[in-house]
């Protein structure tokens, strides 16, 4: 992984200025409580239900709204019922979110989710995208979301 170089700059304040290694950062900064929520990100657990995958935890009642909205397939409904806004991974006005520190982390849970699924739900593949906004500086717009393949639209 490339360290972000927002991220590096933050690194090199340690050690009177030698810097520091990221994992020894994380062993020097981070706690278990922390740890331990992260896994619901970084490793969540998917269900099948009613033809999706989902997001264990999922409304079936938001489920059921967003497949009554008129114009709603099935590819729409499963992204929008899966979907995770990067910067919602940590609390609101977190100050150290900046532009690059959430593209490494969208494209590490694209890659995450993606291996994931795949081991959990051979059977059924899906795509996972990491949606990145046209104006890269709205911060809040970055995603990272999936759908079953199957559900993609044929090409006619």
């Amino acid at each position: 992984m490339k360290i972000p170089p927002s991220m590096s700059a933050e690194l090199q304040e340690w050690n009177s200025g030698k810097g520091i290694d990221l994992e020894s950062w994380v062993s020097c900064s981070g706690n278990f409580a922390l740890a331990v929520g992260y896994i619901t990100v970084f490793w969540p657990k998917f269900v099948e239900f009613d033809g999706y995958i989902l997001r264990e935890g999922f409304s079936e009642e938001a489920l059921r709204s967003f497949e009554a909205r008129e114009n709603q397939d099935r590819k729409t409904v499963e992204w929008v019922m899966n979907h995770l806004h990067i910067a919602d991974i940590q609390y609101h006005g977190c100050k150290d979110l900046s532009k690059d520190k959430i593209r490494v982390l969208g494209a590490t849970l694209q890659e995450i989710y993606s291996a994931k699924l795949k081991a959990q739900f051979p059977q059924a593949p899906c795509i996972v995208e990491f949606y990145q906004p046209d104006n890269e500086n709205d911060l809040f717009e970055y995603q990272i979301s999936f759908w079953q393949a199957k559900h993609e639209p044929t090409a006619v």
